[in-house]
């Protein structure tokens, strides 16, 4: 096997067996989320969900603009998985090989150039924490500002940001090297202290009568990020000696020490993140436009609704979808990167293809099943998780609506990823004057659902339906141009079920609303979930073909990445 050969199957390998612990990670996060949030939801006015949900879109805003555009510069840069020393571990991410000292100095130079990179996030945290702050504490309505301890949440707020961007550093040199058991590790004792602060915080004020507002949601993203800040410093500790380069901002040196090899910042790192920069400001419009938009025309009432949907209905999207997207984009990312000389790999644009099609067949047989089930089922279940306050039929149907667009969410984010790491420069501008366009068509479609139509938190899940299926079409039009400029091709067979799973779809979908399934008596619980039982199985049979190769795939790709990690002597 040639060498470009084994570099790909080992970024292939490296991918699966990051994607399964990243998703393990995920379910285990959101489990404590999840439970933290039930204890705190029933106690938990609308309102204050609508207030903590302007809070979140706070927070997020600021690390999006501070290192988005940067994270996407830096997982452009190629990784050299052949310099990784490994070891006995299973996914090769332990640094403690005796040939470890044995780096080469271009893996040194490219380490340090990211790690330098890295730090241009706090930078502009700072910039971005300050401007957000003021407009945020300055223009909130009479009715947020006045809610106890606001001004203390806003403040505790931005100093979790500003906390959480400084660890870009370390973030960076576990992407690099693919360390997916250390972030793994780190990222769920995160996600467990926050939860956990969140629920204390809560459970605290209530037994003493104190009112805390949402204060102890902004005190559960200082934990998190506290915990972020420890954990990588204890994960990564001696990693930068065994590499031989710094955590810390550095320019590099020969080897002899007689003239510097890179600068302290890499220029064309800086350039491509510009360029990514400005298309990011519009691509978080239309990704966080939905809160945007509720925050200005809607009630608080109406955002704590889409807030508990967004949750609830959002959960199998980040447990899932996104790190799928995440592994997927820096896969896409190291396949597609042309090194400067503007000419791809044929192998690495086919394995590039071949990834995307096995994850949009893959969305496309669970958009199957949850199409028909979803509804359903969450409306099953709203009772017994939301509480007296949250079981109403304005809330159950908001969350069937939002199955309809979850698989919209995630065929957005894979083909997204997938253009933006192999558009170029002039490419990703011409992106963002699309995604002007589509944020205009966002805007607009909100605003009569929103306004003229009168149809609150609905009306806001039906335009993002709109923005996600618009973005879509635009986003595989490029992934087809890309293909046949490279000599391959895509056609809809490979990415779509087969025809007669389809049709169970539609048929089950009719059967579910002609009986009107969504009730939440318990007979029709027992009914429906016997008829998802049944669907589940044939939809199942139907595409056994493709499970069984998807498996077998998956199989020998684990194998073969077992099979690359030398044994310790």
């Amino acid at each position: 096997m040639s060498p470009v050969d084994e570099n790909v199957s080992a970024m292939l390998a490296s991918s699966v067996s990051g994607t399964t612990l990243m998703i393990l990670v995920q379910l285990a996060s959101r489990v404590f989320t999840f439970t933290a949030n039930q204890l705190i939801l029933r106690g938990l006015p609308p309102a204050i969900l609508g207030i903590a949900s302007q809070l979140e879109l706070y927070f997020i805003s600021i690390l999006y603009f501070s290192r988005e555009s940067i994270r996407v510069a830096i997982q452009r840069q190629p990784l050299q998985l052949k310099f990784i020393p490994t070891s006995g571990h299973k996914d090769g991410t332990d640094p403690t090989s005796e040939n470890a000292g044995d780096v080469s100095e271009a893996r040194i130079i490219a380490s340090q150039s990211v790690v330098n990179m890295s730090y241009l996030s706090l930078v502009l945290g700072f910039l971005f924490a300050m401007a957000f702050a003021v407009s945020y504490m300055q223009f909130a309505p009479s009715e947020v500002s006045q809610m106890p301890s606001y001004h203390a949440s806003v403040v505790i707020t931005t100093i979790a940001s500003l906390m959480e961007l400084s660890v870009e550093p370390f973030f960076t040199v576990v992407q690099q090297y693919m360390l997916h058991r250390k972030r793994a590790v780190v990222e769920m004792s995160a996600a467990f202290v926050k939860s956990l602060t969140t629920c204390l915080a809560y459970t605290w004020a209530a037994r003493t009568g104190h009112t805390v507002g949402v204060l102890p949601f902004s005190l559960g993203y200082l934990c998190y990020s506290t915990t972020l800040i420890c954990g990588y410093m204890l994960a990564l500790r001696g990693v930068t000696n065994m590499w031989k380069f710094s955590i810390f901002p550095t320019k590099i040196k020969s080897r002899d020490g007689s003239k510097f090899l890179i600068e302290r910042f890499s220029w064309p790192m800086i350039t491509l993140s510009t360029n990514v920069f400005f298309q990011s400001v519009i691509k978080h419009v239309l990704t966080q436009g939905d809160s945007m938009m509720l925050a200005a025309m809607t009630s608080l009432e109406d955002q704590g609704i889409y807030a508990l949907a967004s949750n609830y209905g959002g959960l199998v999207a980040r447990v899932l979808f996104q790190p799928i997207e995440e592994s997927s984009r820096t896969l896409f990312s190291s396949l597609l990167n042309s090194g400067g000389t503007g000419k791809l790999n044929v192998k690495s644009v086919n394995a590039a293809k071949s990834r995307l099609t096995e994850v949009v067949r893959a969305y496309s047989l669970i958009a199957a099943v949850g199409f028909p089930l979803g509804p359903v089922l969450v409306s099953q279940v709203l009772h017994v998780l939301g509480g007296r306050s949250w079981a109403s039929p304005r809330v159950s149907s908001l969350l069937s609506l939002y199955c309809y667009y979850i698989p919209f969410l995630a065929f957005n984010g894979i083909s997204e990823a997938f253009v933006s790491s192999a558009a170029n420069p002039e490419e990703l501008r011409r992106q963002a004057v699309w995604m002007g366009v589509f944020s205009a068509c966002f805007t607009s479609v909100a605003y009569l659902f929103l306004k003229v139509g009168g149809l609150g938190a609905h009306g806001m899940v039906y335009a993002n339906i709109v923005n996600m299926a618009v973005r879509i079409v635009w986003s595989f039009s490029f992934i087809r141009s890309f293909l046949s400029r490279h000599k391959s091709d895509m056609a809809l067979s490979e990415l779509t079920p087969r025809p007669l799973t389809c049709i169970a779809c539609a048929l089950m979908s009719i059967i579910h609303n002609t009986r009107h399934s969504y009730a939440s008596d318990s007979g029709n619980a027992g009914e429906a979930l016997t008829l998802g039982v049944i669907y589940t199985l044939l939809v199942s049979y139907l595409e056994r073909r493709y499970l069984m190769m998807y498996y077998t795939k998956a199989r020998e790709m684990v194998g073969s990445k077992t099979s690359q990690t030398p044994k310790r002597e």
